[in-house]
């Protein structure tokens, strides 16, 4: 680590025991029993900064960037339009078995809805995919 990072982790910290410390004071107890508590907490936190591992911290870190980076990989234009096109044909399948479902079981009034929700759902599934597409170009 960096020392602006181990000093910055410091701060953090010395941040944390000074939060502490502040709690610790403004508990409605006896000033020496306070300091007693006060004491014991700064004590703990001297323990757990000496049981902080840098390097799984490092190692940590490290991991989680390279997570991310794969993820971000993973979400380049292409595969998302390819993604895109399947889950609209997916859709636009579940709209066609929603018509014949209105026109085998529904008045006709809802048959038209549902075709009217098909047309749409197609239209904007398209302009969806369409504009992947031209993004996929830049």
């Amino acid at each position: 680590m960096s020392k602006e990072k181990k000093s910055g982790f410091g701060k953090f910290l010395v941040g944390l025991g000074v939060g502490a410390g502040l709690g610790v004071l403004f508990a409605p107890k006896k000033g020496s029993e306070t300091r007693a508590d006060l004491k014991k907490k700064l004590d703990e936190l001297v323990k757990k900064i000496k049981e902080i591992d840098p390097g799984e911290v490092k190692y940590n870190i490290e991991a989680k960037i390279k997570e991310i980076k794969k993820e971000l990989a993973d979400l380049d234009k292409e595969k998302v339009a390819a993604v895109a096109k399947k889950k609209a044909k997916e859709i636009k399948k579940k709209t066609e078995e929603l018509v014949e479902m209105a026109k085998d079981k529904c008045t006709p009034a809802i048959q038209k809805v549902t075709e009217e929700v098909k047309e749409k759902t197609a239209s904007v599934l398209q302009d969806i995919v369409d504009k992947l597409e031209e993004g996929k170009d830049n």
